[in-house]
């Protein structure tokens, strides 16, 4: 991406990026996700893809239920080290339950953003809400990071 993004630029349209929690021992766990950011938290449905467990009982989702400190990166690789990138956000997360309000307003803003989540049912499933605290980019074109 070029620089002249900016890091809700990148948020908003970035497809995929990686979720590292940890347990109350500290133990890391990181998953890839899909994500969508409102301006103000990113959500992360806990969707039909194949899992080898139920949602609730996922690493991700119990490492939240117990420390809700998360790090998500997203970020691009290229041969071409001048246009490498990313931005970190470091937050806190929680589990929203299906049912509530702020569970439909983040499957409608997932499925705009998602097709494939058209065919997936998300209303019976849980969703990851991430409340960035901090968030640092670096753009290798512009050879330092800026945090927030």
């Amino acid at each position: 991406m070029p620089r002249r993004l900016s890091r809700e630029t990148v948020l908003r349209t970035a497809r995929v990026g990686r979720l590292a929690t940890a347990d109350l021992r500290g133990r890391p766990h990181v998953v890839p996700i899909c994500f969508a950011f409102d301006g103000v938290a990113i959500y992360s449905a806990i969707d039909e893809k194949p899992k080898r467990v139920a949602p609730g009982r996922l690493r991700r989702v119990r490492n939240i239920e117990v420390n809700p400190a998360v790090a998500l990166v997203v970020d691009a690789y290229r041969e071409d080290w001048r246009r490498l990138w990313y931005v970190l956000v470091v937050g806190d997360a929680a589990v929203i339950p299906a049912g509530t309000p702020e569970h439909l307003r983040a499957t409608r803003l997932l499925r705009r953003k998602y097709r494939q989540y058209g065919r997936m049912r998300l209303e019976d499933r849980p969703v990851l809400r991430i409340v960035p605290r901090r968030t640092v980019s670096w753009f290798a074109a512009s050879a330092g990071a800026r945090a927030r």
